[in-house]
Protein backbone atom coordinates (compact mmCIF):
# COMPACT_ATOMS: atom_id res chain seq x y z
CA UNK A 1 0.00 0.00 0.00
CA UNK A 2 1.26 3.57 -1.13
CA UNK A 3 0.69 6.01 1.24
CA UNK A 4 1.74 9.76 0.81
CA UNK A 5 2.04 11.76 3.92
CA UNK A 6 2.33 15.75 4.01
CA UNK A 7 3.24 17.97 6.69
CA UNK A 8 3.40 21.96 7.29
CA UNK A 9 0.58 23.59 6.31
CA UNK A 10 -0.60 26.16 8.88
CA UNK A 11 -2.12 29.45 8.79
CA UNK A 12 0.64 32.27 8.02
CA UNK A 13 0.27 36.02 7.50
CA UNK A 14 0.86 37.53 4.57
CA UNK A 15 4.37 37.88 3.62
CA UNK A 16 5.16 34.78 5.70
CA UNK A 17 6.96 31.59 4.63
CA UNK A 18 5.79 28.06 5.21
CA UNK A 19 7.65 24.53 3.73
CA UNK A 20 5.66 21.63 2.92
CA UNK A 21 6.62 18.18 3.19
CA UNK A 22 5.86 15.02 1.43
CA UNK A 23 7.13 11.63 1.82
CA UNK A 24 6.18 8.26 0.23
CA UNK A 25 5.68 5.33 2.36
CA UNK A 26 5.57 2.09 0.92
CA UNK A 27 5.38 -0.81 3.07
CA UNK A 28 7.12 -3.96 2.69
CA UNK A 29 8.35 -3.21 -0.72
CA UNK A 30 10.85 -1.37 -2.35
CA UNK A 31 10.33 1.23 -4.91
CA UNK A 32 11.36 4.54 -7.00
CA UNK A 33 9.58 7.91 -6.81
CA UNK A 34 9.59 9.37 -10.90
CA UNK A 35 8.21 12.90 -11.05
CA UNK A 36 6.52 14.77 -7.67
CA UNK A 37 4.54 17.67 -7.42
CA UNK A 38 2.38 19.98 -5.54
CA UNK A 39 -0.93 21.21 -6.42
CA UNK A 40 -3.62 23.21 -4.63
CA UNK A 41 -7.48 24.11 -4.43
CA UNK A 42 -9.22 26.65 -3.42
CA UNK A 43 -12.45 26.87 -2.56
CA UNK A 44 -14.91 26.96 -5.72
CA UNK A 45 -11.62 26.70 -7.92
CA UNK A 46 -10.13 23.65 -9.56
CA UNK A 47 -7.32 21.89 -8.80
CA UNK A 48 -4.37 23.33 -10.20
CA UNK A 49 -0.53 22.47 -10.56
CA UNK A 50 1.70 24.46 -8.24
CA UNK A 51 5.27 23.11 -9.02
CA UNK A 52 6.93 19.74 -10.17
CA UNK A 53 10.14 18.34 -9.95
CA UNK A 54 11.82 15.65 -11.81
CA UNK A 55 13.97 12.37 -10.44
CA UNK A 56 16.75 14.50 -12.11
CA UNK A 57 15.41 17.75 -10.46
CA UNK A 58 13.71 19.38 -13.77
CA UNK A 59 11.20 21.23 -12.26
CA UNK A 60 8.16 23.90 -13.56
CA UNK A 61 5.95 26.10 -11.92
CA UNK A 62 2.84 27.44 -12.12
CA UNK A 63 3.34 31.69 -13.12
CA UNK A 64 1.98 32.90 -10.17
CA UNK A 65 4.15 31.27 -7.76
CA UNK A 66 7.74 31.88 -9.67
CA UNK A 67 9.90 33.03 -7.50
CA UNK A 68 8.26 32.40 -4.56
CA UNK A 69 8.01 29.16 -4.24
CA UNK A 70 10.92 26.93 -4.71
CA UNK A 71 10.42 22.87 -4.66
CA UNK A 72 13.24 20.29 -4.19
CA UNK A 73 13.33 16.46 -3.33
CA UNK A 74 15.32 13.95 -1.03
CA UNK A 75 15.97 11.01 -3.29
CA UNK A 76 17.47 8.95 -0.43
CA UNK A 77 14.47 9.72 1.77
CA UNK A 78 11.99 9.70 -0.81
CA UNK A 79 10.60 13.16 0.22
CA UNK A 80 9.28 16.20 -1.71
CA UNK A 81 9.22 20.07 -0.07
CA UNK A 82 7.84 23.24 -1.05
CA UNK A 83 9.33 26.08 0.21
CA UNK A 84 6.96 28.93 0.02
CA UNK A 85 7.99 32.55 1.02
CA UNK A 86 5.91 35.93 0.26
CA UNK A 87 2.75 34.09 0.52
CA UNK A 88 -0.13 35.91 -0.16
CA UNK A 89 -3.86 35.36 0.90
CA UNK A 90 -4.65 33.93 -2.76
CA UNK A 91 -2.36 31.48 -1.94
CA UNK A 92 -4.89 29.92 0.94
CA UNK A 93 -6.05 26.53 -0.76
CA UNK A 94 -5.56 22.66 0.37
CA UNK A 95 -2.12 21.44 -1.01
CA UNK A 96 -1.99 18.02 -2.62
CA UNK A 97 1.31 16.02 -2.80
CA UNK A 98 1.16 14.17 -6.61
CA UNK A 99 3.83 11.49 -7.31
CA UNK A 100 4.65 8.83 -9.99
CA UNK A 101 5.78 5.85 -8.63
CA UNK A 102 6.52 2.60 -9.61
CA UNK A 103 6.37 -0.15 -7.16
CA UNK A 104 8.67 -2.59 -7.73
CA UNK A 105 11.26 0.12 -9.44
CA UNK A 106 11.74 -1.80 -12.39
CA UNK A 107 8.39 -2.01 -13.60
CA UNK A 108 8.66 0.26 -17.09
CA UNK A 109 5.35 2.48 -15.92
CA UNK A 110 5.02 4.25 -13.02
CA UNK A 111 1.19 4.90 -10.72
CA UNK A 112 0.27 8.02 -10.01
CA UNK A 113 -0.37 8.74 -6.13
CA UNK A 114 -2.17 11.60 -4.09
CA UNK A 115 -1.61 12.62 -0.53
CA UNK A 116 -4.81 13.70 1.95
CA UNK A 117 -4.24 17.00 1.23
CA UNK A 118 -2.66 19.76 3.97
CA UNK A 119 -4.42 23.35 4.44
CA UNK A 120 -2.58 26.37 4.14
CA UNK A 121 -4.17 29.61 4.86
CA UNK A 122 -2.29 32.76 4.61
CA UNK A 123 -4.04 35.94 6.33
CA UNK A 124 -4.17 39.00 5.27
Amino acid sequence: QVQLVESGGGLVQAGGSLRLACACAVSGRIFSMDAMGWYRQAPGKQRELVARITRGNTTNYADSVKGRFTISRDNAKEVVYLQMNSLEPEDTAVYYCNAEIRVPPWLPKSSEYWGQGTQVTVSS
